[in-house]
């Protein structure tokens, strides 16, 4: 009989209500008869358990019989039925062939990639050679933070826009002081022409002069001030790189009168050049994915089943963790006719199914998850985790459920997890030819460079009004995670390595519209003791 697939077992086991050991699932898989052996680990099992483990398949597989949880003995039926979903049944491997995977980024991916196909025997569970779990969990450190999930004071009113704006200015005005010689704005007004000087402010203002230079205004706590970028010199181009509500610095000098300044350096708060990302102790993998869409008539199951069968393979084994960056469901009534494209039209049952489809995931695995536009939490950011009832819906492998953003750090190595909204802004504000849909980890770069997730406030940003600017990037991660465009792209920015993980729904009727063609069913593995990444493709 053919070898069942693992992440079908797990999933008849849970729903007898049964966790199972990662080596009680291989022994199942690679029984004789898996489903009569499987049938008879279920019949064998108290109904108080709450873990069937390898000795009771041993016992089971080594007697040809099973004890059931009365203690008499019997011989189960010829090839019982076992449950496997809604659907066609999968192949008996799991992954009809083996997924094709890119490896190595070190900067520009399309200059530093290795494209290689490997045989991998996907159908063979994972087991290590002392029959022990995925590696050693006494290892393994998660720590969260930057979590505003219960810690919302935002009213809406106008104090509490000026408070989150203040204290965005504060931190990141911080980070540029000790480059510039700055002075307050009011203090530039009494300083004589033709002088030095330097401004750390909000940009307030962008506009081009009758000569095509541009004039920035910057503000900080003490008022506003004009700033020339001469469209001659070297840096004028930065301008397309602006955005309302950043904070930036500038040096230069003052006109005859001391009413304007110009420009001769423009600096962003940006990642050190000297940066050096953290790596693990140990070789230890993360699976970075995002935006399932779960209830979307478009939601690629057989390529999450592939993707949940091979976790539980021999090729599979060092991944530990799984970040999951937002958009868990469809959800309902998101853009126009979005109900026309629903599988299921319920916003509880889209995250039942969810939760059903993250308990093919091995249950040794690690999960951390936030949530993105099409869940069912606020639509302004900073994004609290999920609601208690949501949350009670969502049990399986109890993941780890932050805000969007978070800072996760994972065995010394910080990971930024951030939906992704923003994304939108920067590609519709800045030239082609610094962002774009078809490669975004570049306008993930430049939010790195502001050192601001969401910088600009109005057009498609949402800003939830806080006591504390939730959105700011205070220390520099060593990897930056994003979805939202469904686009895969990934690559270094200063040694930060920056990964948009693509999505798990195939084009809808709405994408279609909008010239958006996904690239659905990818899984980035980051090497977490060397940064090295490997996608693989499930479709």
């Amino acid at each position: 009989m053919p070898l069942e697939a693992p992440a079908r077992i797990v999933r008849e086991l849970t729903r007898h209500g049964y966790n199972a050991d990662r080596e009680a699932v291989t022994l199942i898989a690679s029984a004789e008869n898996p489903a009569r052996t499987l049938q008879a680990v279920v019949e064998s099992t108290p109904d108080d358990a709450l873990t069937v483990t390898k000795e009771r398949v041993r016992r089971v597989t080594e007697a040809g019989a099973t004890e059931s949880g009365d203690g008499t003995v019997s011989t189960p039926p010829d090839d019982p039925p076992v449950s496997t979903g809604d659907g066609e049944p999968e192949q008996a491997d799991g992954v009809r062939d083996a997924p094709p995977e890119t490896k190595g980024v070190t900067g520009d991916p399309t200059d530093d990639t290795e494209t290689t196909v490997r045989a991998t025997d996907s159908s063979t569970a994972f087991e290590g050679a002392d029959g022990a779990n995925r590696g050693d969990a006494a290892h393994r450190s998660i720590e969260i933070a930057n979590d505003m999930t219960g810690q919302s004071t935002g009213t809406g009113e106008y104090d509490d826009f000026v408070d989150v704006f203040r204290d965005r200015f504060e931190r990141l005005s911080g980070q540029l002081r000790g480059r510039v010689n700055h002075r307050p704005t009011d203090t530039l007004e009494s300083m004589g022409g033709n002088t030095d000087a330097a401004i750390v402010g909000m940009v307030n203002d962008i506009r081009s002069t009758a000569s095509g230079h541009w004039l920035v205004e910057l503000e900080d706590t003490a008022g506003t001030f004009p700033c020339l970028v001469m469209k001659d010199r070297e840096f004028a181009d930065l301008v397309d790189e602006l955005l309302l509500d950043e904070v930036i610095a500038v040096e230069g000098t003052l006109a005859d009168d001391g009413g304007i300044l110009f420009v001769d350096s423009l600096y962003f708060p940006d990642v050190p050049r000297t940066f050096e990302p953290s790596t693990a102790d140990r070789h230890v993998q993360a699976a970075l994915i995002s935006d399932i869409h779960v209830g979307s008539q478009e939601f690629m199951t057989e390529a999450w089943n592939r993707f949940a069968n091979w976790l539980h393979t021999e090729a599979a084994e060092a991944i530990e963790y799984l970040l999951i960056a937002g958009d868990m469901v469809e959800g309902v009534g998101v853009y126009p006719d979005q109900d026309e494209e629903l599988d299921i039209v319920d916003i509880y049952e889209q995250y039942e199914q969810f939760s059903e489809h993250l308990k093919a995931v091995p249950g040794d695995i690690e999960i951390v998850m936030i949530p993105g536009n099409h869940d069912a939490v606020r639509l302004a950011e900073p994004q609290p985790g999920f609601t208690e009832e949501l949350r009670d819906i969502m049990t399986a492998h109890d993941a780890r459920i932050t805000s969007n953003p978070s800072t996760v750090t994972i065995e010394g190595v910080s990971v930024l997890m951030y939906h992704g909204v923003s994304l939108d802004e920067i590609i519709a504000e800045f030239p082609d030819e610094k962002a774009t849909y078809e490669e975004p980890e570049k306008p993930m770069y430049h939010l790195l460079k502001k050192r601001h997730v969401a910088p600009q406030y109005g057009g498609h940003m949402r800003l939830a009004p806080e006591e504390k600017d939730y959105l700011v990037i205070d220390e520099v991660p060593d990897i930056f995670h994003t979805g939202h465009v469904h686009k895969l792209g990934y690559g270094k920015y200063r040694n930060v390595l920056a990964i948009n993980s693509g999505c798990w729904q195939a084009q809808t009727d709405f994408q279609k519209s909008v010239n958006i063609d996904p690239d659905a069913g990818y899984a980035p593995i980051v090497d977490l003791d060397t940064l090295d990444t490997t996608i693989r493709k499930f479709y």
